[in-house]
């Protein structure tokens, strides 16, 4: 990985996360990783909009809607992620 792919957890929180078609899933409002090889497993969507409530997407024992991080295809003014992978 290049130097200026990495980011900082921090930069990322807040984002907005939109499928690769455009449409609005929430925030992200934390994320998941594996503590002893650092891999990222899941997002908490924050904030879901109507359509993300209304996917029938993993969810955590708070009931907070859980994305996996493998779905996330582009990190820009935006996190991209493909719908086909979550749903």
């Amino acid at each position: 990985m290049a130097e200026d792919d990495k980011r900082f957890a921090k930069e990322l929180i807040g984002k907005t996360i939109v499928s690769k078609s455009g449409k609005r899933f929430g925030e992200l409002g934390d994320i998941i990783f594996e503590t002893k090889s650092g891999e990222l497993i899941h997002m908490i969507l924050s904030n879901p909009t109507p359509y993300a409530l209304k996917l029938d997407m993993e969810k955590d024992k708070e009931g907070n809607i859980l994305i996996p991080f493998s779905a996330v295809i582009a990190v820009g003014d935006f996190m991209v992620i493909a719908e086909e992978d979550i749903i």
